[in-house]
């Protein structure tokens, strides 16, 4: 079975770390648009030459690229990556953005184009806003507490795999990693959030940190087609305790994994494991 599986935060930050210092203080030759994606730019392309890249953040699952006058919001969508090169052959039926820099180009690839690149004059912007305004603390940030994702666990009434995909509590714990996460914390994906006793939150908190650490080490997961703008492969998946192994014996007690649907998502978790 293919599971297709979108970019999600450990991926996003391993494509950050992959090209944010080498086009640091780059000047924008030409910005050049392909098929329309998710969301319009925002600006007439041109708008963009001239610039400078100041540099490049993360917000969630959106790279933000700082430029001297405003900044460009980037989304990979569900099958999107970028890659930054000196040089790049002619662009394919899938390149939907190429941004030429006095330090290489920069260039999103998206067969799906539910990607998108939109301008915003600064992250206070109302544009900006309807992106980012609703996403939830940075799980690998120093502000990520544990007293208030606590309190915050104990306001939902949903299924914690959906608490923890919606983004609001705690942003950028996609599919992948939210069955990992749960599994590490013994934590059943389909109790309610609220459920969840302190001692467990709290183990479910510090899951969340060691696994999307180690998935940003590993360089994220390459279940199909994701690769960083370098266009290296990640090997985290290769080490997944449950996602993806539906009937396979669970690595730690070797009863066989389980796979349900819950919003439309697989979930895959081991009933022996977690039982709370």
């Amino acid at each position: 079975m293919i599971i297709q599986a979108m970019p999600e935060l450990p991926e996003v930050e391993v494509t950050r770390l992959s090209f944010a210092d080498r086009i640091a203080g780059a000047s924008v030759v030409s910005v050049t648009m392909g098929k329309p994606l998710r969301w319009a730019l925002g600006c007439a392309p041109a708008k963009l030459a001239g610039q400078l890249v100041l540099g490049v953040r993360r917000r969630g699952k959106y790279l933000l690229i700082d430029l001297s006058d405003g900044l460009l919001l980037v989304h990979l969508g569900m099958s999107g990556s970028l890659v930054f090169a000196r040089h790049l052959p002619a662009p394919g039926k899938h390149d939907h953005f190429e941004m030429q820099t006095s330090q290489g180009c920069l260039r999103l690839n998206d067969p799906r184009r539910f990607g998108a690149v939109v301008y915003a004059r600064s992250q206070s912007d109302p544009v900006a806003q309807k992106l980012l305004g609703h996403l939830g603390v940075e799980p690998l940030d120093e502000t990520f507490s544990l007293p208030e994702f606590q309190a915050a666990l104990k306001s939902r009434q949903t299924a914690i795999k959906q608490v923890l995909l919606g983004g609001e509590v705690v942003v950028g714990v996609g599919n992948i990693y939210a069955s990992e996460v749960l599994f590490l914390a013994g934590i059943r994906p389909t109790v309610k959030a609220c459920k969840i006793s302190r001692p467990r939150a709290a183990l479910l908190h510090a899951a969340i940190v060691e696994v999307l650490t180690k998935a940003v080490e590993k360089g994220g997961s390459t279940l199909r087609d994701f690769s960083n703008a370098q266009g290296e492969k990640g090997y985290f998946q290769l080490e997944a305790m449950v996602y993806d192994r539906a009937g396979l014996p669970c690595r730690r007690c070797e009863a066989p994994v389980r796979r349900i649907m819950q919003g439309q998502r697989s979930t895959f978790y081991c009933a022996a494991c977690q039982k709370f």
